[in-house]
């Protein structure tokens, strides 16, 4: 049976780059009826795209979300870096699926900001090209990590993380993200927001900040190729939700597979919308 939820906000699932584990997304969103779902930046990959590697898996994602926003689930699309090409579509509506750059909303009384996060990344605005090697590198560091955890599972060890390693041990990765979530954090208390929600950095998280200029509670959640993870709200609360740790009970109720569908498929839904 799948689980209701009243919001589920997910981000970074880079579709077409080779760490993104749309396999595992499939079963996550196979198992949740969420009345609204937020897809909260870099979803599709366009700076990779050129490579030309889109798998069964990954159009089985896109075919499902569009299944979701037809039979009532409101889908906003908020655009991020790596899908940035689609801000010039800002505010397309197609059926049940908003395109935009930001969202604003309101849950019992208190303002909740919704956006990916690039605008605090200066080196995308300022060295694009940099910006777009490192994501290059990282997707090379992902396919080297998934043939290390490959043969750490066929000798029965347990898997690891080297780009969380990296992040976890360069000090200027350390503040980048510190930095991130504070410079997020008092721009919510200076407009008066009671929530700020990000993508952007790959970490999930949720923490209440106090500052002399008041209080939000910042949260993240996270990426779909480590961390596997989403932010959920229901009955007026925000959890994280992590597929690894949830993966035997989602693999235990799993419903049938979303059909395949083709690139002309796509194409036709759109022209029909």
């Amino acid at each position: 049976m799948k689980r209701s939820l009243d919001i589920l906000v997910l981000s970074d699932i880079h579709l077409g780059t080779y760490g993104s584990r749309a396999k595992e997304l499939l079963l996550y969103l196979e198992s949740v009826a969420p009345k609204i779902l937020i897809l909260n930046g870099d979803i599709v990959d366009i700076w990779q795209f050129k490579k030309s590697y889109f798998p069964q898996d990954h159009l089985k994602v896109i075919k499902k979300i569009i299944d979701m926003s037809s039979t009532g689930t409101e889908v906003h699309y908020i655009t991020g870096n790596h899908d940035e090409m689609l801000r010039k579509f800002t505010d397309l509506k197609l059926g049940n699926i908003k395109l935009s750059n930001k969202l604003l909303l309101s849950l019992n009384n208190q303002k909740v900001w919704i956006f990916h996060g690039d605008v605090f990344d200066a080196s995308i605005h300022h060295s694009k090209w940099l910006a777009k090697l490192g994501g290059w590198g990282y997707d090379k560091l992902i396919q080297l990590n998934n043939v290390i955890n490959y043969c750490l599972d066929k000798m029965g060890k347990e898997k690891y993380s080297l780009s969380k390693k990296i992040k976890n041990s360069v000090k200027k990765a350390v503040k980048y993200i510190s930095d991130f979530e504070h410079t997020a954090t008092e721009l919510a208390i200076e407009k008066n927001y009671d929530f700020v929600i990000c993508g952007h950095i790959h970490q999930p998280q949720i923490k209440e900040v106090i500052t002399r200029k008041g209080t939000c509670t910042y949260m993240n959640s996270g990426d779909w190729i480590e961390n596997l993870s989403s932010l959920e709200y229901k009955n007026g609360e925000w959890k994280l939700f992590y597929f690894e740790e949830n993966k035997e009970q989602i693999l235990k109720n799993k419903i049938i597979d979303t059909p395949l569908f083709s690139l002309e498929d796509l194409k036709k839904i759109v022209i029909s919308s």
